[in-house]
């Protein structure tokens, strides 16, 4: 086992990894408005070794390419050249551009996660049961089109409540 979460199918192609507050905010200033260990700890086991794809803002928030993985960047300006990153014009380019094992993780921002809900075949969110302020919130989808295939609820050291969830297309 490779610590990643089972379900039931195939390994999907996209999958959307995400924090998200309980007013849907998954955002402030370009960076994120909380900090939980166990969040980055569970992001880290499952994308390493994998595809990330990011909007450009994602990439720059994070000033660095993530080790261990590829990093894909979809952004409209054609000539940008990133270190450490390929340069994609669209969702489409970025997927077709994957040449690490299965899924591939859109990590952000919210523009990327809209486009690729319609794409993705899994969600892996950890679900804060705190509001938080912030400019950029998780897409609105329809929770009818997918299964829950885990949950594991813990206690943040702030004293709310999270849970990594695990969503599956239906």
């Amino acid at each position: 086992m490779d610590g990643r979460p089972e379900s039931a199918g195939a390994t999907p192609a996209l999958a959307l990894i995400a924090a998200v507050a309980s007013n849907g905010v998954i955002g402030v200033a370009n960076g994120m408005p909380w900090r939980l260990s166990e969040d980055s700890k569970r992001f880290r086991a499952l994308t390493t070794g994998h595809a990330v794809i990011m909007g450009r803002k994602t990439w720059e928030s994070l000033g660095r390419p993530l080790p261990d993985r590829q990093n894909i960047v979809v952004t409209r300006r054609r000539d940008l050249v990133l270190t450490g990153a390929q340069v994609a014009g669209s969702l489409a380019d970025a997927l077709a551009a994957v040449t690490l094992p299965l899924p591939a993780y859109c990590i952000g921002g919210a523009e990327l996660y809209a486009q690729a809900l319609a794409l993705a075949q899994r969600l892996e969110l950890t679900l804060l049961e705190r509001a938080y302020d912030g400019d950029t919130r998780f897409p609105d989808f329809d929770r009818t089109l997918w299964r829950e295939t885990r949950r594991d609820t813990r206690r943040a050291p702030e004293g709310y409540d999270y849970s990594f969830v695990t969503l599956d297309r239906k």
